[in-house]
């Protein structure tokens, strides 16, 4: 289906959108199924990276990437980790949090979306890491509200990635779903039967993902390198771990690698191998494991059970992630979809089930909880006294969502009119190990025994949103959660004020940025080159600036595709 025809027909569609650690990507459903929008370089993947220069000029995607070497002081990328924390990342003078960097790339995506419908779109679906806490899926719509979004729900990596597999599928089975991103490992299992998709369990490691494969690899390059490792600038050290990042995915295809690393005038030679990567990796590797078993058990299922195992996120392109998948569940794992786009194909077939798109009438898609949700609460021992800190599960982990359910509790201490509900999330059986969530002040009025009954209700959606409800069941009065000054969490107040000052960043006109990306590929390798290879570097990127201040888009288009052949082919060779 055209763009026209979708203004024609959908003024006001739902989007899709990929907010991965690595890349992003935004989509849609139309009548031929989910679709992929292009951003204005032409390309499906936008690179989760910013780049802000001056006061306010911004730059989002590859190129910003690029700057990451050239300029990382004022280049921020890998910060989706780090949603609903505390945690800022300093550009120039300014620190952003990682919603407001995030709602950078979403408001990328969807200038994007609009140039392709030519109408504005302010509704989306976002996928999340299936296990996201409550916080980091609070921030996720904070960026989507700091880019003018409307969320209109979060769905699951993992269960994202099984509707695009499974949209069209009538027959009945049973699919492992393994989701190994950027950043984060998600696991899933999901059956297919009528129509009906339902998700059984969900387990993952929001501290996994194919980043830290590239850390291995960088801190090994540092060793080989020694001494003069220690004293990198900020520019060296990025350079690096961008070398490091090319050599591990030159695995995919070759045996080893030997890239060359530049510091001042010296050449150092370093080495990667399969068997060296395979060492360095060990441990990574070994996390997949846990995840995977937690999902069996809580579904009920071995993996014999399993009529499907498939691979999802770009890290799963790395040979030794298939190898390990393979061993640890006796079956070869399927990737026949591309693993970098599936995510975002299945939050577009989201978004056509919230739209109700005729083609997905007859379908129905089940989620589950992936954390146990709880509060705090107190006991009286054999001896009389009292311990705290215990948890009271309420919602547990991997029940079928939307959910509402209630448990009653009474107050220990009778000289008090008042008691506080403190909400947790986690599997721990001990409070201070798990996530605080908030709390509620229930006032319970009168004197009396001490015994008095209240109620607290959990309710939670399909976007992973949990409200909670306290009542006294004498006299009705009842208070919902409202979750103020919790570490990570930006209020109300907060968003609002954010909003105002990202509004005043400006993106660079979005038809040069394949213009940028270029150039900054070139000071990228100029930076790690020496000699004639440096000057070659140097006269293509001079030759290439010439071009584009005649401002003819015909000759600028030709001289950017012969600059990037000769800058895969330069990039290539140093692996080599």
């Amino acid at each position: 289906m055209s763009a026209q025809s979708q203004t024609d027909t959908a003024p006001d569609i739902i989007v899709g959108i990929d907010l991965g650690t690595t890349n992003s990507l935004i989509g849609y459903y139309s009548d031929d199924g989910p679709q992929l929008i292009p951003n204005a370089s032409g390309e499906l993947l936008t690179p989760s990276a910013v780049h802000l220069s001056g006061k306010s000029d911004l730059t989002v995607g590859a190129a910003a990437r690029h700057r990451l070497v050239s300029d990382p002081d004022h280049t921020a990328a890998r910060f989706k980790r780090f949603m609903g924390t505390q945690k800022v990342f300093r550009l120039g003078k300014t620190d952003y949090r990682a919603e407001e960097l995030s709602a950078m790339i979403l408001r990328s995506l969807k200038a994007d979306a609009e140039s392709h419908f030519g109408h504005p779109v302010t509704r989306a679906v976002i996928s999340v890491p299936a296990y996201f806490n409550d916080l980091q899926r609070k921030a996720t719509f904070a960026a989507g509200k700091l880019a003018g979004l409307k969320v209109e729900r979060l769905i699951n990596e993992p269960t994202a990635a099984a509707l695009a597999y499974g949209v069209t599928s009538d027959t009945e089975e049973t699919l492992l779903v393994l989701d190994l991103g950027g950043g984060t490992f998600d696991v899933s299992i999901l059956e297919v039967f009528d129509g009906i998709m339902e998700v059984r369990s969900s387990a993952g490691d929001i501290m996994l993902g194919g980043e830290d494969f590239t850390d291995a690899v960088f801190h090994d390059f540092k060793e080989q390198i020694g001494d003069a490792a220690r004293d990198l600038s900020p520019e060296q050290a990025a350079g690096l771990r961008a070398l490091a990042e090319q050599a591990k995915i030159a695995l995919g295809s070759a045996a080893s690698v030997s890239p060359e690393f530049v510091i001042g005038e010296t050449s150092h030679e370093l080495s990667l191998t399969q068997d060296r990567f395979a060492e360095l990796t060990k441990p990574l590797l070994d996390r997949l494991r846990r995840p995977i078993q937690r999902a069996l058990g809580d579904a009920g299922l071995l993996s014999r059970d399993l009529d499907r195992v498939v691979l999802v996120g770009g890290a799963t392109r790395m040979p030794i992630v298939r190898q390990t998948v393979t061993r640890l569940m006796k079956a070869f794992p399927e990737h026949g979809l591309d693993p970098d786009s599936v995510i975002a194909l299945g939050a577009g077939v989201q978004a056509g089930l919230l739209s109700r798109h005729a083609a997905l009438e007859d379908r129905v898609m089940t989620d589950v909880s992936p954390f146990t949700m709880g509060i705090a609460t107190s006991r009286r021992e054999a001896d009389g006294s009292i311990s705290s800190g215990h948890y009271q599960p309420i919602i547990e982990r991997n029940m079928v969502v939307p959910i509402s359910r209630v448990d009653t509790f009474s107050r220990m201490d009778a000289k008090s009119n008042m008691v506080i509900v403190e909400i947790y999330q986690g599997e721990s059986p001990r409070v201070a190990e798990n996530v605080r969530l908030g709390e509620v002040k229930l006032h319970l009025g009168g004197e009396n025994s001490g015994q008095d009954d209240f109620d607290v209700r959990f309710t939670y959606d399909v976007s992973g949103v949990l409200e909670v409800i306290a009542t006294v069941k004498k006299t009705g009065r009842e208070r919902r959660l409202v979750i103020e000054g919790n570490a990570g969490a930006m209020s109300a107040a907060e968003i609002d004020k954010r909003l105002k000052a990202l509004s005043g960043l400006k993106i660079r006109p979005e038809d040069q940025s394949a213009n940028k990306v270029a150039i900054a590929r070139c000071k990228a390798l100029y930076e790690n080159s020496l000699g004639a290879k440096r000057v070659h570097v140097e006269q293509a990127m001079s030759d290439f600036e010439a071009v584009l201040r005649r401002q003819v888009p015909r000759e600028i288009d030709a001289a950017r595709e012969q600059l990037t052949a000769l800058l895969d082919e330069l990039e290539r060779s140093s692996l080599f």
